[in-house]
């Protein structure tokens, strides 16, 4: 049995997310699409391991995936294959045998997204499918000295919407790095990983201090406190992009 690893690249815009919902038949998950094409290709049913769970309208640059075949076609067949029977919003931008034991999500050790924001005097309207547009000049200082406070081990229980969660919320930042032009600002987050809504939630964390609706000590009090209900409504996932898994 071999183990073929997929690097893809996908425009979330019409799509409910990654991750197949069997309960919800009648949601467009991206697994599901590409599932179809394997199954098709190798004859029998498919089932594909992704690395992150992205959410509903969040893109990808990279996301990390694998399956496993007896088929005997050489990865460059495979990747060929899927990119001619894939929706064009859907793209393979690597095939490889990796080691049987390889797990796209086990064996991830962090992730690294990256939010867009348009702040020009004027939206541009090629981008409106693919950043939040802020409507208000943002602080970059303040938003940086925010950030501060988020970066390493804390308990992000105040940063996740899944109410349901009954894993621990202590996640580790690595690293949030936010630099913009007169145009866009851009907020790329490294962790070792991320609950649902967290990342779009942090962004909008952010642009409350950006905008100076919020002074950036409070953040501390909001990952102290573990209180949802303190931080803001999650941005727009259509701003958000995965753009590399970490092994």
């Amino acid at each position: 049995m071999r183990n073929i690893q997929l690097v893809l690249e996908y425009d979330g815009s019409r799509y409910d997310g990654w991750q197949k919902q069997p309960k919800y038949p009648n949601r467009v998950m991206i697994q599901d699409k590409v599932e179809a094409v394997l199954s098709q290709m190798e004859g029998e049913e498919i089932q594909l391991v992704g690395a992150a769970k992205t959410e509903a309208g969040v893109h990808a640059y990279a996301q990390v995936a694998n399956f496993q075949t007896n088929s005997t076609m050489k990865v460059y067949e495979i990747k060929h294959y899927l990119n001619r029977y894939l929706p064009r919003d859907i793209a393979v931008k690597e095939a490889l045998e990796v080691p049987e034991r390889f797990h796209s999500s086990y064996n991830a050790k962090s992730f690294v997204y990256e939010y867009k924001i348009g702040i020009g005097e004027v939206p541009n309207v090629f981008a409106r499918k693919y950043s939040y547009y802020c409507f208000d000049s943002l602080d970059l200082l303040k938003m940086r000295q925010a950030a501060e406070y988020l970066k390493g081990k804390h308990d992000f229980k105040a940063f996740s919407d899944n109410k349901k969660q009954k894993k621990s919320t202590e996640r580790e930042l690595f690293d949030i790095d936010i630099y913009g032009d007169k145009e866009e600002v851009l907020i790329t987050l490294h962790g070792d990983d991320f609950w649902p809504f967290m990342v779009r939630i942090i962004v909008a964390t952010l642009l409350e201090v950006g905008t100076g609706k919020m002074e950036p000590q409070y953040v501390e009090q909001i990952i102290e406190k573990k209180d949802r209900n303190l931080a803001p409504a999650a941005a727009d996932a259509k701003g958000l992009f995965l753009t590399d898994v970490k092994y």
